[in-house]
């Protein structure tokens, strides 16, 4: 009858234990390809406050990605070679981005949208 007892309570103590010694969680990494003229997936939904890694990739030509509110800022994401941006938002909201490196005559409609929720 004790063991019935003491059993469940010593899992439930090392369940805690586990969770207040384990490392910081990986962040959520997000794969986005950029080509003529869009982003795949054009938009993304984020966590206040949840790290994640961007990981952006070109098809074509050499593309960039900026969302100036969320301090995304990057000139050159070149084809066959990702480019990782780290991101942890600050606050929520509705994010424009675009394309920061002329990439050809569509290069004004390559819009990125980011919703950031609480």
């Amino acid at each position: 009858m004790f063991a019935n007892k003491i059993v469940p309570t010593i899992f439930a103590a090392l369940l805690l234990c586990c969770s207040l010694f384990a490392g910081p969680e990986t962040p959520r990494r997000i794969e986005i390809s950029a080509s003529k003229f869009a982003y795949s997936p054009n938009q993304i939904t984020l966590k206040k406050g949840e790290p994640v890694v961007l990981v952006l990739r070109s098809t074509d030509v050499t593309h960039g990605l900026t969302i100036p509110d969320l301090g995304v800022d990057t000139t050159e994401i070149k084809k066959g070679k990702d480019s990782e941006v780290p991101l942890t938002p600050d606050k929520a909201g509705h994010f424009a981005g675009q394309c920061a490196h002329f990439c050809g005559a569509g290069h004004g409609s390559m819009i990125f949208q980011v919703e950031v929720t609480e």
